[in-house]
């Protein structure tokens, strides 16, 4: 690294330039060769926000920007115009964000100030968005980037001419992945609601109606039954504490179905001996469904194995009788019996669904032949609109992984968008030292 001692007043302006540049040797990779390193501190001047305390943020006046974007607004602003700003203390120590016009930029990030006029503020951000700003962080209990951090930071200059051009290629591409990603987020926050409406023609019979005709039945055929007539026995878990135990049994809880399947990860145990003593009808076995009862109530969960385990008492074992199995799993994830289970929870800070409510819920039951037809299709439905699910949630995390690749051949030069004959950044660089 080239370092001086004079003053920097004293240094002629080939020092001064030899100062600035990066030289071959430490480059973190290579450029074109109208391009070149600078160390950040000849290119910025690199300040932090003003303190300002939570108590003193309004919900109106001029945007306050903190560790991780807009947090707020206060009654001043320190810049009339969009700064490149980044997060220096905090989880969020290197995280870039870019402040709208006339805003207040808090003690918790830093503000890049362009010594070279011209410089954009979009090519700031993106510059520091494409580099490996995780170098610049220090401590680990209280991570946090410091203005010293910058001295020996280097930084690639592309002539002015074509950091505009790789702002517009940047803002061109992102633009398109924007909208691919807009498109991909609709699926996903639909999957709910298309999943609400598939279940509700399930069970007002509309699914089923060419079935019903084919096979010349009316839906005066579904008849209407509790949950408990067509259950060997409905049961919440032991009320007794279970005893603990290094190994055995898992013991469930709430948070270990609360996807809507069962997970076995981070589960307590209980001894052998003590589920042995349990009752068979708070034994799960293949075939039955779990009903969460208390606070993230109405989740119902398929027993899929035979693998032993108990559950706490927040949790309801249904045992089917005169019902299939996944016809009660579909039954019990719809908005009408969620709304039937809610109009009998009981409680104000934790809501708790009743055992003995929880029997009496009325639903139509149609014929074992039709509840197949029905599982049939909506397993079908179902299976299609994971997939569809599945692929946007791949499409969010792909457009992530392309935007930072795109940045990271952006100030690589790798873009296309460089002119060779153009004049070198180094001009650029003499111009401000």
């Amino acid at each position: 690294m080239a370092r001086g001692k004079k003053k920097a007043a004293d240094l002629s302006p080939e020092e001064k330039l030899k100062n600035a540049l990066v030289p071959v040797e430490e480059q973190p990779y290579e450029v074109p060769e109208n391009w070149c390193w600078v160390y950040s501190p000849h290119l910025f001047n690199i300040e932090y926000g003003k303190g300002l305390s939570t108590k003193q943020l309004t919900d109106s006046g001029y945007p306050v920007f903190g560790a991780n974007g807009q947090i707020g607004y206060y009654s001043k602003y320190m810049f009339p115009v969009p700064k490149a700003i980044m997060s220096c203390r905090g989880a969020y120590s290197g995280v870039m964000n870019k402040t709208l016009p006339f805003s207040f930029i808090t003690s918790n990030s830093l503000v890049l100030n362009p010594f070279i006029a011209e410089m954009d503020v979009d090519c700031i951000y993106y510059l520091f968005s494409a580099l490996d700003t995780r170098k610049l962080v220090s401590g680990s209990a209280q991570p946090q980037v410091t203005v010293q951090a910058f001295s020996d930071y280097p930084i690639p200059l592309p002539p002015l001419l074509e950091q505009k051009r790789i702002v517009d290629c940047i803002k061109s591409i992102f633009a398109k992945l924007d909208e691919a990603k807009e498109k991909a987020q609709e699926v996903i926050d639909g999957f709910e609601l298309r999943k609400s409406a598939i279940l509700h023609r399930a069970f007002s019979g509309k699914l089923t109606a060419n079935w019903r005709a084919e096979h010349g039945v009316g839906l005066d055929s579904w008849e209407c039954r509790t949950l408990n007539s067509v259950c060997k026995s409905i049961f919440d878990g032991d009320h007794m504490p279970p005893p603990k135990s290094e190994s055995g049994i898992p013991f469930l809880v709430i948070s270990n179905v609360n996807t809507g399947y069962l997970s076995y990860e981070n589960t307590r145990f209980v001894p052998e001996e003590y589920y042995k003593s349990l009752n068979k009808t708070r034994k799960p076995e293949l075939g039955d469904v779990l009903y969460t009862l208390v606070g993230s109530y109405g989740i119902p969960v398929v027993v899929d194995n035979e693998k032993p385990f108990c559950f706490q008492r927040h949790m309801a074992l249904l045992k089917p009788s005169e019902i299939n199995t996944r016809f009660l799993w579909y039954l019990l994830q719809t908005s009408e019996m969620y709304n039937k289970a809610t109009s009998i929870a009981t409680g104000t800070a934790q809501l708790t669904v009743p055992i003995k409510g929880l029997r009496l819920l009325e639903f139509m039951r149609p014929s074992d032949d039709e509840q197949t037809e029905i599982v049939r299709i909506l397993d079908n439905l179902r299976t299609k609109e994971t997939a569809a699910k599945a692929a946007a949630e791949a499409v969010l995390d792909q457009i992530d992984t392309m935007k930072k690749a795109v940045l990271a051949r952006a100030f690589r030069g790798e873009l296309g968008t460089n002119v060779p004959e153009e004049e070198s950044a180094v001009e650029l660089l003499k111009s401000v030292l």
